[in-house]
């Protein structure tokens, strides 16, 4: 039994669900302040502090998805992602990915298949930033080929990258989400590692 909800309390509600729905991840104090409006990040908060008084949510402090929908845990299915250290959205870096524990993530709640082979990256750098994937946010990828216009963890030359994947002309390449960046063409070998299904990001 929950208690009732301010209008205002109501909108933000359908905002965080929307908002997860659609793109798997909740949003930040920061973006919630600018969809509403708010002169601070502090309003937002004071709001979402008001929901989970009422218990429609449940914050998670140090968890990846720092809101959950009490709601909803009875559809949910909780799964553990092995998390395979970091990924340049920058330049490319070299480097032998090693397991580095595990993340629990709701898989209904961010729409992905329970058959998907997945594994997570932690991202570092600002390349793909225009597509909302920012440094320090985690990314869960699927094992499986590439689609033209999919975001992918690639192996160009022997460097790893988080990229868009395009093909012109019949010949794939990566571009970033930052026109700071140039596109990455392969010289001698491109190889796919896992397509963008998710992303997760720590609450501002």
């Amino acid at each position: 039994m929950h208690l009732e909800l301010t209008h205002r309390q109501q909108e933000i509600l359908d905002y965080l669900r929307k908002s997860q729905r659609q793109t798997g991840i909740m949003p930040s104090t920061r973006e919630i302040q600018h969809a509403f409006g708010f002169a601070s990040q502090t309003a937002a908060i004071s709001h979402l502090r008001a929901l989970e008084r009422k218990g429609v949510i449940q914050r998670l402090p140090g968890k990846a998805r720092a809101v959950i929908f009490p709601d909803e845990l009875d559809r949910g299915e909780i799964i553990d992602i092995p998390v395979y250290g970091n990924i340049a959205a920058g330049m490319t870096q070299n480097v032998e990915q090693e397991r580095e524990g595990c993340i629990s993530i709701d898989i209904s709640a961010l729409g992905i298949p329970r058959h998907a082979r997945t594994f997570a990256l932690k991202v570092r750098g600002d390349s793909m930033i225009d597509a909302h994937i920012c440094s320090g946010d985690t990314v869960i990828l699927e094992f499986r080929e590439p689609r033209k216009g999919d975001i992918v963890a690639a192996l160009i030359d022997g460097e790893t990258t988080l990229k868009r994947y395009l093909v012109e002309k019949g010949k794939p390449f990566l571009r970033a989400e930052n026109s700071d960046f140039p596109d990455l063409i392969p010289a001698q070998e491109l190889i796919i590692q896992g397509v963008l299904i998710a992303l997760l990001r720590q609450a501002a």
